[in-house]
């Protein structure tokens, strides 16, 4: 049986990124590509569809690991 979760447990990209400090969403993925440790999505809902994670672990990451923004100037 699945784990329970509540939804408002749950995070979409947009709510990642916010977490990160980024501004757009899609940078959501390079950080995931950049970062192997970075927590993954606990619903994917197929190609091109929303993929949603846990609050609390993007929380503790960002926390343990405080991953830095490349500057683009």
């Amino acid at each position: 049986m699945a784990p329970l979760v509540r939804t408002e447990d749950l995070i979409d990209a947009q709510g990642v990124a916010g977490l990160l400090g980024l501004s757009h969403r899609n940078s959501v993925s390079l950080y995931q590509r950049r970062y192997v440790d970075m927590p993954r999505p606990v619903a994917e809902l197929g190609s091109g569809r929303i993929k949603l994670w846990l609050r609390s672990e993007i929380e503790a990451w960002v926390s343990e690991t405080r991953p830095q923004r490349r500057s683009s100037g």
